[in-house]
């Protein structure tokens, strides 16, 4: 029993390693890859190490959206549910309510994918033009394709998914060709039938357009509020910045006071000790003198008293 909870320990903390690893801009990813697979083989986990060794480094489109995935876990959540509810919609193939959900996946993957970019950026690297087509097309094939939205939540994509090409989420059915045929009339029962199926699938279609029309405003309610919230903590960042820059210009003003204070303190003790030196000298010269004018005074009163 205890061999198994190690092992699953052991698992969790690779799984946790690699989550983290994919997290890492492409320019670190060989180098931190490499430590972790040093501290694995430090730590006995042998398994483990080969396991990271294994993992390739992602584009960098593929590391803004694994990132994207792991720094924003609600509105990727919501972001897999708009995709499978686009995808259950055109399944049923209503026309209209596509073209509205279409328009809300636009509005979605493109601030996403502005989203990501800001994330990339924070995180130190600046998407190129054809990175960020490469992270929009990512996107639009998690919203189109169950594979590649079950790839994406595994967050650890190494290359760009692309939609594909027939069956994407949010296009239009296809329209009945010309010169088609009509299926003769079915009988009244067939047609009760028919007529209780078709109900029964429309109103399955509207549950699944209504919970889609609430995960995509859901989504971009969340957009919002993020970049509301991105707003307050970048005009703090703002004044913390320049709040540091007054205090830095203040510590260096004190710094240049400080600077003249110590030199004309210098400059102070230096005339002191000058100052002490002349008094000494002073001093001594006045001894000396007044030793020379008692003498003389001693000299001039013996004199004086031999005189007749």
């Amino acid at each position: 029993m205890n061999a198994r909870k190690s092992r699953e320990k052991q698992e969790r903390d690779v799984e946790a390693v690699l989550d983290e690893l994919y997290t890492t801009p492409p320019p670190g990813f060989v180098a931190r890859r490499e430590t972790l697979v040093a501290a694995a083989k430090t730590a006995g986990q042998a398994d483990g190490a080969r396991r990271i060794h294994a993992a390739r480094r992602p584009t960098l489109a593929a590391w803004a959206a694994n990132l994207l995935l792991r720094s924003q876990p609600e509105e990727s959540r919501q972001f897999l549910e708009l995709g499978q509810a686009l995808r259950e919609a055109y399944d049923a193939l209503d026309a209209d309510g596509l073209k509205e959900l279409s328009a809300q996946r636009r509005r979605v993957v493109a601030a996403l994918s502005r989203q990501a970019a800001q994330v990339a950026r924070e995180a130190g690297h600046q998407l190129s033009e054809p990175a960020q087509q490469d992270l929009e097309a990512t996107l639009r094939a998690v919203l189109a394709d169950p594979d590649a939205a079950e790839q994406w939540a595994g967050g650890r994509l190494t290359s760009g998914l692309t939609p594909p090409s027939e069956c994407r989420a949010g296009t239009a059915p296809p329209a009945k060709r010309p010169g088609s045929r009509s299926r003769p009339a079915a009988a009244p029962s067939r047609a009760r039938a028919s007529n209780d199926e078709l109900a029964e699938r429309r109103r399955a279609r509207q549950e699944q357009l209504d919970r889609a029309q609430e995960a995509a405003e859901a989504a971009e309610q969340r957009l919002r509020e993020e970049r509301a919230r991105r707003a307050d903590v970048d005009a703090e960042l703002r004044r913390a910045r320049e709040r540091t820059e007054e205090a830095r210009r203040l510590m260096s003003a004190a710094e240049e006071r400080m600077r003249q204070t110590r030199q004309e303190y210098r400059q102070a003790e230096s005339d002191r000790q000058e100052a002490e030196e002349r008094s000494r000298s002073a001093a001594e010269a006045f001894a000396r003198a007044e030793r020379e004018a008692r003498k003389k005074a001693q000299d001039l009163r013996r004199l004086t008293a031999g005189t007749p």
